[in-house]
């Protein structure tokens, strides 16, 4: 190792362990060696000492253990990195190395027990060309509209919809759009949903937004078509405007009005209102699907699904919650998860679209998988409608 040795904190209760780590630290070549034998005694060293760049932590301990103390020091700046050495299940272990990354520590590897000295040296050589994450940022303070500035926004058409294009992946090609919100707020610029849609919720204007969203949705869908263009729009629905006993006839009535035929439309429902769904909410779900529609159960697997509800509830697709994909790298049971769901999509005749695609080494997993459907920010970003249209163009051909 060269001169500039990282400084090394060994947190392990067991004194032999500790001892044969250390001597595994200077056969590398590592020089500032700190030892301690629990949580406590570790913080305790590094405010006399200072930081270091690496602790290699024990998990399971008497007093403070190593999973309350990487908590303890994820964000203070007395850390940069961690390897785990533990004993523990792999399942464990690999749960506590996702703690750390998202503790925004610098996560080097999973050792297990015994410590083998390659591993441990491959790990700190490692370390020398991995960047420190950039300190965490402070989230600003995002000021809710109130409902007076909401509803004026409503009345100016000033909330846009905005669209994400869904896409084959191995051809590339279009299958249609996932329909979002926005507001292009004349002083503030575009504001995300996260702006307003709180106060569309409590003051009940829900329905209100939803169908001037799909009037301008089904408008642009008219557009494309004639521009040769197939678009299937799929709209976000909340799973209490399903109560409401005329939404299905304004849905119908804003179909005709576009001439849209109902297999034109997706309307996606996040899975955690679900699992309690009353009579009437059954009731529109079955005569959406009447009229053609599909619909599409959102974030599966971010809240507590019911595999009961699933086969209970009309739904054609399974939109998959981000959240796997964006751990399919670090996380093997990631790809495990998404296995099964493609498996279950296809046994109940179900197709599967995978949110949150931002890599091509992330499409190319999923293809190997055998998902064909997928959406995210490696394809295209949410634009605007006419922007959309421009976007489409080069693409005439490749249109599901």
């Amino acid at each position: 190792m060269s001169s500039l040795s990282p400084r090394v904190l060994v947190l392990e209760d067991h004194a032999f362990q500790r001892s044969v780590a250390v001597r595994m630290l200077e056969q590398a070549g590592c020089s500032d060696i700190y030892e301690a034998a629990d949580g406590a005694e570790a913080l305790a060293l590094l405010k006399r000492v200072g930081p270091v760049d690496i602790a290699v932590c024990d998990l399971q301990m008497d007093g403070m253990d190593g999973v309350e103390f990487i908590q303890r020091v994820g964000g203070s700046g007395q850390v940069g990195a961690i390897i785990i050495s533990s004993s523990l299940s792999a399942d464990l272990r690999r749960a506590v190395g996702q703690m750390v990354s998202q503790l925004n520590l610098v996560f080097l590897g999973d050792l297990g027990k015994p410590l083998q000295a390659m591993a441990l040296e491959s790990l700190l050589k490692k370390q020398r060309h991995v960047r420190p994450p950039a300190p965490l940022p402070y989230a600003p303070i995002l000021k809710v509209a109130g409902e007076t500035d909401v509803r004026r926004a409503l009345a100016r058409q000033e909330l846009k919809a905005y669209y994400q294009p869904k896409f084959n992946l191995a051809t590339g090609a279009v299958c249609g759009v996932e329909v979002l919100a926005r507001w292009e707020h004349p002083f503030k610029g575009l504001l995300s949903p996260a702006a307003f849609m709180p106060t569309l919720e409590r003051c009940g204007l829900m329905d209100d937004w939803l169908y001037a969203q799909m009037d301008q949705a089904l408008a642009l869908q008219e557009d494309a078509r004639r521009r040769g263009f197939s678009l299937n729009m799929a709209f976000n629905l909340h799973a209490g405007q399903l109560a409401n006993r005329e939404l299905t006839g304004l849905v119908k009535q804003l179909l005709a009005r576009h001439g849209v035929a109902g297999a034109g439309v997706t309307f996606e429902i996040t899975e955690s209102g679900l699992l309690e769904a009353p009579a009437d909410s059954l009731e529109s779900l079955v005569r959406l699907r009447m009229m053609g529609c599909r619909l599409s159960i959102d974030d599966f697997g971010a809240g507590f699904s019911s595999m009961q509800r699933l086969c209970q509830l009309p739904f054609n697709e399974i939109k998959l919650d981000a959240e796997f994909v964006r751990n399919l790298e670090q996380e093997p049971r990631c790809l495990a998860v998404i296995d099964s769901i493609l498996a279950l999509g296809n046994t109940l005749d179900m197709s599967v679209v995978i949110e949150g695609i931002e890599t091509d080494a992330q499409r190319q997993q999923l293809l190997n998988l055998g998902c064909t459907v997928g959406q995210g920010y490696w394809f295209a970003r949410p634009m605007a409608g006419e922007e959309l249209l421009n976007w489409l163009q080069p693409r005439s051909s490749s249109v599901c």
